[in-house]
């Protein structure tokens, strides 16, 4: 079968390898529709290996070369004969993580915490953009009619927007502010905006991000390279500061902006992920009684609630996405063009 596949730093190649053998129980076959590329896809492209293990990994015994994608929808090509839950043609999205269920933290349900976890198309025996994968189906949730491949396909980045917004004890009819318009930080205002945002702000440099965010219609959206996005924030909000923030961009200036606008006794959630320290003032949690508070993935129970928003109609994914591309095309339409500064890219999908 074809798929994509990670050897080294600057070095994925579109090969035929094996087709995974037969299955076990608890076992499902899937033919990967889309697959979305993600920033830990990206890192992994410009300096990797760094979560691809290059020794096997303790749960699943995975190690580079990688078969990569964990952003996916799938149909379901066949099941064991103990799976119940999921029938030959459904329509899928998959929940990537692989966790001991033993350790400290799975027995207490924060298992995207576990102490050995695994994802798919990183440390596991399949990924995403190929064409079959066999996973347990506890991993899969059934896709309805009014679901598309292409929505299936951003469940889990949606899952980690959402959770980065969930975490900061948002409620309905708060405001909330957004450093970054990636990917994640488009589905977080997105989200934010269906879960009953009285206010949503976005703070993006890239001119071209700002444009996509704006298309949405659901937020009001700042340049910080011209404006001061405290000074900003305050003004839209009669002088208090936004009631929660997700920062989104992973960079210092982001965070920064974040804590500055959010009002006393908000919150702030680092949801991007950084590269390197930042700097930031801790008298300012201090003086104004704030909390920073970091996330990692998702609870891996989401997927049902996130599917079931998206088929409401209130949280319109893909929006996200700028590009579909053939899986051939994968290194020059998809990685390179997300990784070009003055790109128009923002979500690319890959067509297996």
């Amino acid at each position: 079968m074809r798929a994509a596949i990670f050897y080294d730093e600057h070095d994925i190649r579109v090969e035929d390898v094996a087709e995974p053998g037969p299955l076990k129980r608890g076992q499902v076959r899937l033919r990967p529709t889309l697959c979305g590329i993600c920033g830990t896809d990206l890192h992994e492209y410009l300096a990797g290996p760094i979560v691809i293990p290059t020794s096997p990994h303790p749960l699943t015994g995975s190690a580079a070369p990688q078969v990569l994608g964990h952003e996916l929808s799938a149909r379901v090509l066949e099941v064991a004969d103990d799976v119940s839950s999921v029938s030959v043609g459904d329509r899928v999205s998959v929940q990537p993580l692989i966790f001991c269920g033993e350790c400290y933290f799975c027995r207490r349900g924060l298992n995207h915490l576990c102490v050995q976890m695994a994802c798919v198309g990183l440390s596991f025996d399949g990924g995403g953009i190929s064409e079959q994968l066999v996973l347990s189906a506890s991993q899969v949730s059934v896709l309805p009619d009014t679901v598309s491949d292409k929505q299936g396909a951003l469940i889990e980045p949606s899952a980690v927007a959402a959770y980065g917004v969930d975490r900061t004890g948002f409620r309905a009819g708060d405001s909330i502010l957004i450093t970054g318009a990636g990917p994640i930080g488009a589905l977080s205002a997105l989200y934010a905006h269906a879960a009953g945002a009285s206010q949503v702000i976005i703070s993006e440099p890239n001119p071209k991000r700002r444009a996509l965010a704006e298309s949405f219609g659901i937020a009001t959206i700042l340049d910080p390279t011209s404006n001061d996005v405290t000074t900003a924030v305050r003004d839209l909000t009669g002088g208090v500061g936004v009631d929660v923030a997700a920062e989104c961009s992973g960079s210092e200036p982001g965070l920064n902006a974040a804590l500055n606008a959010v009002r006393s006794h908000g919150t702030v959630t680092q949801v991007g992920l950084h590269i390197k320290p930042a700097s930031f003032d801790p008298m300012n949690l201090s003086n104004r009684d704030l909390s920073l508070i970091g996330t990692w993935c998702y609870p891996v129970t989401d997927w049902p609630r996130i599917i079931a928003l998206v088929a409401s109609g209130r949280f319109p994914v893909e929006k996200a996405v700028s590009d579909v591309v053939p899986v051939a095309d994968i290194v020059e339409r998809g990685f390179d063009r997300l990784l070009d500064p003055s790109g128009d890219a923002q979500k690319i999908l890959v067509e297996v």
